[in-house]
C-alpha cells in the first residue's frame, strides 16, 4: 500500500470538522476533531474517535456524556483555540463571551459552546479502542439542535494548524 495514496484519498474526503466537549468528576475538556460519523440510523448512533494524545480523551474515559458542536466555515478561530491547545495547560472555557463566559452548561454538566449552536448530545455507549492512536467513542444521541443549514467548516480550512499535541505524545496509560 502506498502511504501517498492512503493521504491522498483521506485528503479528498475532507470531513468537516467539530470541536467535543466532555465533563467528568467537574473536570471539562474539548477538542477539535475531524474523525467522526453517524453509525446508525435507528436507533440515532453517532461515533467520534479521539485521539489518545489529547486530554478531552482521558477526561472521555470517565465520561458518560459529550456535546458534538459542527462547526461553521466561520469558525476558524474556534477551531483554532480548541484544535492547537492542550486541556492540560489551557482553560478552554475560559473567555470573553456575554458575562464573561463562552459557554452554559446542560444538564449532565456538559459545556455547551454559546457561539456553537448546530449541535448535538450524546451518551457513550461504548467504546474501542483497537491499538492505533484514536479510540472510537460510540455514542447515542439524546437531542440535537440546528440553526439551519450552513457550510461546514473542513479540514482543508484548518490543516494549516499545528495541533496541541502530536500523535506520536499520545498516552499509554491514561
Amino acid at each position: 500500500m502506498s502511504a501517498d495514496a492512503f493521504g491522498g484519498l483521506m485528503a479528498s474526503a475532507d470531513p468537516a470538522m467539530i470541536v467535543v466537549t466532555t465533563v467528568a468528576e467537574n473536570e471539562p475538556a474539548g477538542c477539535l476533531v475531524g474523525f467522526h460519523a453517524q453509525s446508525s440510523i435507528s436507533a440515532e448512533h453517532y461515533c467520534l474517535w479521539l485521539s489518545k494524545a489529547n486530554h478531552t480523551y482521558r477526561t472521555g474515559l470517565r465520561a458518560t456524556h459529550f456535546a458534538i458542536h459542527f462547526l461553521t466555515e466561520t469558525d476558524h478561530a474556534v477551531a483554532e483555540w480548541f484544535g492547537t491547545r492542550t486541556g492540560e495547560t489551557t482553560d478552554k472555557f475560559a473567555g470573553r463571551g456575554a458575562n464573561g463566559r463562552v459557554t452554559d452548561t446542560d444538564e449532565h454538566g456538559l459545556p455547551l459552546l454559546r457561539y456553537c449552536p448546530n449541535r448535538m448530545v450524546v451518551e457513550r455507549i461504548a467504546m474501542l479502542d483497537d491499538g492505533g492512536d484514536h479510540a472510537c467513542f460510540t455514542t447515542r444521541v439524546l437531542s440535537a439542535h440546528t440553526e439551519g443549514t450552513f457550510t461546514p467548516l473542513r479540514l482543508s480550512d484548518v490543516a494549516h494548524l499545528d495541533a496541541g499535541r502530536s500523535s506520536e505524545s499520545r498516552s499509554v496509560h491514561p
